[in-house]
């Protein structure tokens, strides 16, 4: 995954605050934390991910 293009939300900001970062990758999305980008990253299939963000956008 060292070539992933991951990329964060546009309302994180530039402050350097917790967030996470999301990667498409063939058949799955990864998901890491952007303050540790060598640390474990969390693999999805994309129908989940997309269940998943539906969710949380009725929080």
């Amino acid at each position: 995954m060292s070539n992933t293009n991951w990329r964060k939300a546009n309302k994180s900001g530039e402050n350097g605050g917790a967030c996470v970062e999301v990667a498409s990758v063939v058949n799955v999305v990864a998901v890491r934390d952007s303050k540790d980008p060598d640390g474990s990253k969390l693999v999805v299939s994309r129908r989940d991910f997309r269940r998943f963000t539906e969710v949380i956008k009725t929080l």
